[in-house]
């Protein structure tokens, strides 16, 4: 898609701008409705969760992703660049979330300065887990547990999704996410969840790793490189599944945090509470964005030159 680069530059600028508005309307709000009304086994038979599961995975990236191709199918069609550069960025833009992570770990951080209770209210809207007998940092550890496990999902998958296929790469990269995100558990979801769960996983798998070498990059600068690569070869795998463990492990070493799940893993070193080092995570995030999106930028100078040439 031409104008790449300028789309992304735009699209994180709104992104810090205005976040993510509370609408029903949103793109992914809607979405989350659709999958909500088909994603209930108690609506199939228990042998056919798993196909039914596959059948609507195939049915909601279709549907979420149909008007991002119509809408870049009728700028190239129509020759319309300008209408790219004005819509494009707010698309884009549906497909990621940025500056909410940093909002929901802040507003856990102020629950917790006004009564635990209300923090572990305030937790409760980032993870599924059970909050009612959590500590303090414990509370902390799942909201920052959450933003680090989101680098991938929520900010670098869908851009590396769009720089390989464009605004239906990212809409594809969504729609899967979410329906993981809602259906992807051990319990009565698993069978329904069962394809939702895999798709996602290999859909995430380069971008966890591309999330996992800019994280190395980040704390190099600050000069916590070599706690930052060894806690990711130590705790990496404690995490259930293969991408989520790679930010979470490199950013509890580089930060010197403990990210701890009752009852689920441990991972990194208490060096620091945080209540201290809340903001290092939230700050390594932030690094990994900008020099994910440095790199897009430059592979998108670098391409767009050596495609006018091939097509000459």
């Amino acid at each position: 898609m031409p104008f790449s680069g300028i789309i992304l530059v735009a699209a994180l600028l709104i992104d810090r701008c205005i976040g993510d508005p509370h609408s029903p309307y949103h793109p992914v709000a809607l979405l989350g409705r659709f999958i909500g009304w088909w994603g209930r086994p108690s609506g199939y038979r228990r042998s056919l969760q798993r196909i039914a599961g596959c059948l609507f995975w195939l049915v909601t990236v279709f549907l979420f992703v149909l008007p991002f191709i119509l809408f870049e199918h009728a700028v190239n069609y129509y020759g319309v660049w300008w209408l790219s550069l004005l819509v494009a960025p707010f698309l884009l833009k549906s497909t990621f979330a940025w500056r909410s992570l940093e909002e929901h770990a802040l507003s856990v951080e102020a629950g917790l300065r006004i009564d635990p209770d209300a923090g572990r209210s305030a937790v409760s809207m980032m993870v599924s887990r059970k909050t009612a007998t959590l500590t303090d940092e414990q509370v902390r550890s799942a909201a920052y547990e959450s933003v680090a496990e989101n680098l991938v999902d929520s900010i670098i998958a869908p851009l590396f999704w769009f720089a390989i296929l464009g605004l239906p790469g990212a809409a594809m990269y969504r729609a899967a996410n979410t329906m993981d995100a809602m259906l992807g558990y051990r319990d009565e979801r698993e069978a329904l969840g069962w394809f939702p769960a895999r798709a996602d996983d290999l859909l995430s798998f380069i971008p966890a790793r591309i999330a996992g070498l800019l994280l190395l990059i980040w704390f190099c600068f600050q000069g916590k490189g070599k706690e930052a690569f060894f806690m990711l070869r130590r705790d990496a795998k404690k995490r259930p599944g293969f991408n989520g463990g790679i930010p979470m492990a490199i950013i509890a070493g580089g930060c010197g945090i403990l990210f701890d799940k009752p009852g689920g893993y441990l991972i990194g070193n208490p060096v620091h509470s945080l209540e201290q080092r809340g903001g290092c995570v939230i700050a390594s995030v932030r690094g990994a964005t900008i020099l994910c999106s440095f790199l897009l930028i430059l592979i998108f100078l670098l391409i767009s030159p050596l495609s006018g040439w091939i097509s000459f």
